[in-house]
C-alpha cells in the first residue's frame, strides 16, 4: 500500500510541474522524507498525508480512493478478494455461464457527490 500512496503522490506533483523540495515545503516535511514517501520507503502517518495532500491542493479522501481502486485492480490480478474497509467480497458461486467480478467496490462517485454538497 505505501508504493500504491507514494506513486499517486509522485504522480500530481509531477503532473503540477513541482520539485519534491517545492512539496516538501509546502508540507513543512523534508525532502528526503518526502522522497521515501514517494518511492514507498516511509508509511506516512494520516497527518503527514493530509499535509502532503494539501501542499500538491489534493483532497486526501480523493488520493484515497485512488489508491483503493488501484489496490482492487492488483488484487483481481492476483486472483484475491479483497476483504479491506470499503470492498466486498464477490459471491462464491457465479451465475451459469456469466463472469463474476473478483470484488464490489462501494459506490466512491455517491460518497464523493455527498462531501461536496
Amino acid at each position: 500500500m505505501r508504493d500504491l500512496i507514494g506513486a499517486s503522490l509522485r504522480r500530481r506533483r509531477q503532473a503540477q510541474g513541482r520539485t519534491l523540495r517545492e512539496v516538501a515545503q509546502a508540507a513543512g516535511v523534508s525532502l528526503t522524507y518526502l522522497s521515501e514517501v514517494e518511492r514507498g520507503l516511509k508509511e506516512a502517518s494520516s497527518e503527514v498525508l493530509e499535509a502532503i495532500c494539501a501542499a500538491l491542493g489534493v483532497v486526501l479522501s480523493d488520493l484515497l480512493f485512488e489508491v483503493a481502486e488501484a489496490l482492487v485492480r492488483l488484487e483481481v490480478q492476483a486472483g484475491a478478494h479483497t476483504t479491506a474497509v470499503g470492498f466486498l467480497p464477490a459471491p462464491a458461486a457465479p451465475a451459469a455461464g456469466r463472469a463474476q467480478p473478483m470484488a464490489r467496490v462501494l459506490d466512491f462517485q455517491a460518497f464523493a457527490s455527498r462531501r461536496s454538497a
